[in-house]
């Protein structure tokens, strides 16, 4: 299983390492996000959370900017030899603080 770093996603996004999964091509058509916002965001992102216990791979939160400037995240597991891409979303300021890359604290 490859590390999680940044690094890795942007050398498997190179490769066309890139698993879409159903779930993820389902909530990329209810939110109109572009297949290639996805991977510019893995692109020019950064690893904001990490979950290590997730199943089948460890996985985590990239917030990314598209090439419209817009920020994105997108959740994705880093398996064997390709990465899981599991859903992405534009954050809101209703779970996310101003920076998008802390939660809100929950009852704030």
């Amino acid at each position: 299983m490859q590390q999680m770093n940044i690094n890795t996603i942007r050398q498997m996004c190179a490769n066309g390492s890139l698993r879409w999964t159903n779930h993820m091509l389902t909530r990329l058509l209810q939110r109109s996000i572009g297949i290639d916002e996805v991977v510019y965001a893995l692109n020019s992102g950064d690893i904001i959370e990490e979950y290590p216990t997730d199943y089948p791979y460890p996985s985590c939160l990239v917030l990314g900017v598209t090439e419209q400037k817009k920020h994105l995240h997108v959740v994705c597991g880093i398996g064997i030899a390709e990465i899981w891409l599991i859903t992405a979303y534009y954050p809101g300021l209703d779970e996310w603080e101003v920076d998008l890359r802390n939660r809100k604290e929950k009852g704030k």
